[in-house]
């Protein structure tokens, strides 16, 4: 089962470009989906404004959202996308705190800046592979410049979603607390997915060693940072190690 994208962009020059990056950056791309606003995309989705989209037998594994369109705001779809298993990337203009927070606390797995070069698209959207949230450089420059002031990290924080804890992990995993791996919750196909992390294989390594796509073992890793507590690679590994699983 290859990949599968949806990229939701109401500017069509834009929205070619976003294409090709998304062609550019994985082997296995089965089809590339457009909508040019709010509606277009949930109908696709198969759910109504203000629903929660739910998956299809045939869902989209990688979810391209734009923040600005003609009929609101990327952020509602974020919020209805909330139990969809995809990853879910931003794509757009601004790098301001007022319109990336928000993203991140709507569940958003990236923040990717449309006026990047291309070469730096495609190698952000490659780190979804190696289990890495993809950032634009400068809004990784923007986050831990935010979390080192101390003006404002809690926002994050208090909202609790993986997403945003694997986007701030470099910061703020020193300021998770410690939490007690209760193994039996982990299901075989996480406890093997987590032994392989812990010993230091990429996600693309994973799913070739389990003969599963890289999507599905990117699901496992968020599915083990909720049960653990934890947002990193690094912490769900010494959890393991303590707990005699690696």
């Amino acid at each position: 089962m290859a990949v599968k994208v949806l990229i939701l962009e109401d500017n069509p020059v834009a929205r070619g470009f976003l294409c090709r990056v998304v062609r550019e950056s994985f082997s296995d791309v089965s089809s590339i989906t457009e909508a040019g606003d709010l509606d277009a995309a949930r109908r696709l989705l198969g759910h109504a404004a203000g629903g929660r989209a739910a998956p299809s037998d045939d869902p989209y594994q990688l979810i391209l959202v734009d923040l600005e369109l003609p009929d609101g705001s990327g952020l509602e779809l974020l919020t209805e996308l909330a139990s969809y298993p995809a990853t879910r990337i931003v794509t757009t203009l601004y790098s301001d705190d007022e319109h990336l927070f928000p993203a991140l606390q709507c569940g958003a797995d990236g923040y990717l800046l449309k006026e990047d070069r291309f070469e730096v698209l495609v190698e952000e959207l490659q780190k979804i592979v190696r289990g890495q949230p993809p950032l634009s450089p400068a809004i990784a420059r923007r986050l831990l410049t935010h979390f080192r002031s101390g003006d404002g990290g809690s926002g994050l924080m208090q909202a609790g979603q993986a997403p945003q804890q694997m986007a701030v992990a470099p910061v703020a995993a020193a300021a998770v607390a410690p939490a007690v791996l209760d193994h039996e919750r982990l299901t075989p196909r996480e406890s093997e997915v987590l032994t392989y992390l812990s010993k230091g294989f990429t996600i693309k390594e994973i799913a070739s060693l389990m003969g599963i796509k890289w999507f599905t073992v990117n699901d496992h890793i968020k599915s083990i940072y909720k049960k653990l507590n934890v947002s990193s690679r690094a912490e769900a590994a010494v959890l393991a190690s303590k707990q005699g699983l690696v």
